[in-house]
């Protein structure tokens, strides 16, 4: 039996902002991505026949397709071979509903898997066209690295590295489900934009303060009063706590935090432990795809 496993590291938004609400009813978006090592594990293997499967620490849909076996069906028709039994395996420590692309991820993590066992020829472009057709953010989880994200998410331009330093990372006690936050959203009345070209200038020096001072996420301001209480307390907690800026990532509602030092990381980390069940520590990594260009 030939088993493989794949990482699926998270992801987090370093900037995010919502452009215009397009005509198909989606949103034209402005995204610096942030890949960090955070991360759940995806193990494949061929079984009998049918497409099962199983996780840890998260409970599965009924009576419809998982994202999963939409990008293996997606998958063995790309590269027109017909899709054998398989059986799947999701190890979950990325928190659900959290903005950090957890699903998104372990879809991106299946599809390398399966081009490492059946395609190893397969273009990192070519396996990016096929995540698109099951989820926005996957282009981005199959590439990984620091990149800015336009349109949906998907037209991708890869950005000099995240500086080696300390991510703290906090889900609060509740979901934030993104078709929920965009139904929130009117454009025409937000007002605080993150600079995206700061933030890549910042990230073309190599700056970590600079980078820090960039950190913004238009969804913020769409928050109900409540949500918006508990965010500002993370992250009050996080900036007390010697972190060199705190935001939202995504469609909500974890909160990340940027510290230089580990020390100070690890004291924020302690506080908020006491508080919340989700809180973990990360670091930046650079470019996960290891196919062809």
């Amino acid at each position: 039996m030939h088993v493989t496993a794949e990482k699926a590291p998270a992801k987090l938004n370093l900037a995010l902002d919502i452009l215009r609400k397009r005509p198909d009813g989606y949103h034209d978006l402005r995204m610096v991505m942030q890949s960090v090592s955070l991360c759940d594990t995806v193990t494949v293997w061929e079984s009998d026949a049918g497409f099962m499967m199983e996780a840890d620490g998260i409970l599965l849909p009924k009576g419809k397709k998982t994202m999963e076996e939409q990008a293996a069906e997606a998958f063995f028709a790309e590269i027109s071979c017909p899709m054998p039994g398989l059986r799947l395996h999701l190890e979950k420590r990325i928190p659900a509903y959290a903005g950090m692309g957890g699903g998104s991820a372990d879809v991106a993590a299946l599809l390398r898997a399966l081009r490492r066992r059946y395609a190893p020829e397969l273009s990192d472009a070519a396996l990016e066209k096929i995540g698109l057709t099951v989820g926005s953010d996957v282009p981005f989880c199959i590439r990984g690295g620091t990149a800015m994200a336009e349109g949906r998410g998907e037209s991708l331009t890869a950005l000099p590295p995240l500086p080696d330093c300390r991510i703290l990372i906090c889900k609060p006690e509740f979901d934030l489900p993104t078709p929920d936050l965009f139904r929130r959203v009117r454009v025409e009345t937000l007002k605080n934009h993150p600079d995206l070209d700061a933030m890549a200038s910042a990230l073309e020096k190599g700056a970590l303060s600079a980078i820090a001072g960039e950190l913004g996420n238009v969804f913020e301001e769409v928050l109900a009063p409540e949500e918006r209480q508990e965010i500002q307390l993370i992250k009050d907690v996080m900036l007390h706590g010697g972190a060199l800026n705190a935001a939202m990532t995504g469609s909500g509602p974890t909160v990340f935090g940027i510290f230089e030092e580990a020390t100070s990381a690890k004291q924020a980390e302690d506080v908020l432990k006491g508080r919340y069940m989700q809180v973990f520590q990360a670091r930046p990594l650079k470019k996960i795809c290891e196919g062809n260009e």
